[in-house]
């Protein structure tokens, strides 16, 4: 019994020196960046030790992606108005364990912006072309938002390269779309967004240059808190979606629903080991979504935290994300 005491304590002081370590990193970015107006991504690389950028030609785009770390590989997927950059509380954790490669997904940041082929079944043939260019069997996938989207069909119609699928905060397009309302029905948040993304034109004209007066709101209105994202954050997201072309791309993401509702239809079920990471206004949501394409899903639910789960509650979405990954 007195052994099993002390294994549990020194457990939990490793954990703590991990956490006081994380604090203390994310600490020092936000101080390094107060001031700072570069939202290139050699300067955002630059601030995390070990990792770098690198492109590849895909599915006849160009993808922008970010790697560090060693061991078997996690490939993270940023949503929805963000980029690769959502992940960087949690990467260096991940990193000391796994091959870490954060990707701006077709349309976002980096990579690139062609006309077409936005919908999640195309661009998860991107990912699953990035996974063989790499030279990896197999890859847990990690995704948030509609990061969250193409992960989901990744595991889908690539199980050969899925080791194992995490989710967070956010399910596969579905039927259930079309019925959402058109006015505020009580929800914290009405997703209003879904509707004004499906406009062709319009958001491009309204928005370039100001892009980043939604993304205000929507951390605003969708943070537990709202410091979780810093002032830098938000200038490196909204710089990366400013122009019009970043607009019209990830307006595509949402243009392509009804495609992905009826692929969702037609695809296998999701066999692999399968975890959602969930805030509490959305852990309902995905206990009755997932079950009816992944077999057997597992549920966390993360306090404090809002939709960004990875910048407001990092070290526990990085421990969730080892423990399934059978690294802590």
């Amino acid at each position: 019994m007195k052994h099993r005491f002390t294994t549990v304590l020194l457990l939990a002081l490793v954990f703590g020196i991990q956490t006081f370590a994380q604090s203390k990193k994310t600490e020092s970015i936000q101080t390094m960046t107060r001031n700072n107006t570069d939202f290139s991504d050699e300067y955002l690389v630059s601030l995390l030790p070990g990792f770098s950028n690198h492109y590849a030609e895909v599915n006849g785009t160009e993808l922008h992606y970010v790697q560090g770390g060693k061991g078997s590989p996690i490939l993270l997927l940023a949503g929805w108005p963000q980029t690769w950059w959502s992940y960087h509380k949690i990467m260096p954790i991940l990193a000391e364990h796994h091959t870490v490669i954060a990707v701006d997904i077709r349309g976002m940041g980096s990579s690139g912006k062609p006309k077409e082929g936005y919908t999640k079944k195309n661009m998860a043939g991107d990912i699953a072309s990035l996974v063989k260019s790499t030279g990896f069997p197999t890859v847990t996938i990690v995704g948030h938002d509609i990061g969250a989207n193409v992960a989901i069909s990744f595991a889908g119609h690539y199980p050969q390269l899925t080791q194992k699928l995490i989710v967070l905060d956010t399910q596969h397009p579905e039927e259930d779309l079309y019925q959402l309302p058109m006015l505020p029905v009580g929800l914290p948040v009405h997703p209003w967004w879904v509707a004004f993304s499906q406009t062709k034109d319009l958001p491009e004209t309204l928005l370039e240059g100001r892009f980043h007066l939604i993304q205000e709101w929507l951390f605003d209105k969708m943070l537990f808190n709202r410091d979780n994202v810093s002032d830098f954050d938000r200038k490196v997201y909204g710089a990366a979606y400013e122009s019009k072309d970043a607009i019209r791309a990830s307006n595509a993401w949402y243009q392509s629903f009804p495609e992905d509702i009826q692929d969702i239809k037609a695809m296998n079920r999701i066999q692999a080991p399968t975890l959602a990471i969930a805030s509490a206004g959305s852990l309902a949501m995905l206990q009755a979504s997932l079950p009816r394409y992944i077999s057997e899903p597992k549920f966390e639910q993360v306090k404090d935290s809002g939709h960004f789960l990875a910048e407001e509650q990092p070290e526990i979405v990085a421990t969730l994300v080892l423990k399934f990954t059978g690294e802590n």
